[in-house]
């Protein structure tokens, strides 16, 4: 038998994937700077943190104190975005309506917004004589700024977008046609969003509360306008860090490394959804 000629294509060399070449001098040495700028601070911190006096500095009761009101804190005000944020993306998701890019363009304001002026937003809002704040302590008797509920409400304030960004961009790539097979089916809107929509967008909903529970944990200046900082009620973790760094650098340290531990293990905890392996 005559042996078959070799196939064309196996002959051909493998052409390289597009970026596989090396980085060019220009683009690699910025490249490299940048990634210092953004790592050495952290190194530096390391470097400087007093492990041999962490556990005594780590142990002091307003440590303690700070950091339980903070996780209360942070847990608390992500329950609320998940109560009022998930209907929000949906809505923002499957309604149309007139002034959709507006309200998307309201809902996504916190995130450029300064922490300081969202603070000043909520105390002309929900202060004692704000413009809701008034009939709240009128009617019910309650006051938020300066207490522990206000510490929630400035904290949700920062950190839903993250989470109703999350949640709108699950839902968009969710097929409808899945909440329309129910409704067919004799399921109510509702019915079909709680048995159908929620479990197709659960990891969603987990990375966002992830997220927005994160950024709870490290607001700052919202807190302190609107909530104001008294320890033990409204002295969270990063209010704590910047006292501490005027009188105890050291402890300033201590407390900073329990936030980086904190955002590190988010990272990691979120790494299949926002990063790609190689």
């Amino acid at each position: 038998m005559r042996p078959r000629p070799a196939s064309r294509t196996a002959s051909r060399p493998r052409s390289r994937p597009p970026g596989s070449g090396g980085a060019p001098l220009p683009l690699l040495v910025p490249a490299l700077l940048g990634l210092a700028f953004l790592v050495l601070p952290l190194l530096a911190l390391l470097l400087r943190a007093p492990w041999s006096s962490m556990p005594e500095l780590l142990t002091s009761t307003e440590v303690w104190q700070a950091l339980r009101l903070s996780l209360v804190c942070a847990t608390a005000a992500t329950a609320l975005s998940l109560v009022i944020g998930v209907p929000l993306a949906w809505l923002l998701a499957r309604v149309e309506f007139p002034g959709r890019g507006l309200v998307r363009a309201l809902v996504t304001l916190p995130l450029v917004l300064p922490p300081v002026v969202g603070g000043v937003a909520l105390l002309m809002a929900l202060g004692r004589n704000g413009v809701v704040g008034r009939w709240l302590d009128d009617w019910f008797g309650v006051t938020l700024p300066f207490t522990t509920a206000g510490v929630v409400v400035a904290e949700a304030f920062v950190a839903m977008p993250f989470l109703v960004i999350a949640v709108e961009g699950t839902l968009r790539a969710a097929d409808p046609r899945y909440e329309e097979a129910a409704t067919t089916l004799g399921a109510s809107r509702f019915t079909a969003f709680r048995r159908v929509t929620l479990p197709l967008v659960a990891p969603g909903i987990a990375a966002g509360a992830v997220l927005a529970w994160a950024r709870a944990l490290g607001e700052f200046g919202a807190t302190i306008t609107f909530a104001g900082n008294f320890p033990g009620r409204t002295q969270t973790m990063p209010l704590s860090v910047y006292l501490a760094l005027q009188s105890d650098p050291e402890a300033a340290i201590a407390l900073s490394l329990v936030l980086l531990a904190v955002s590190v293990a988010v990272l990691a905890g979120l790494r299949d959804r926002w990063m790609t392996s190689a």
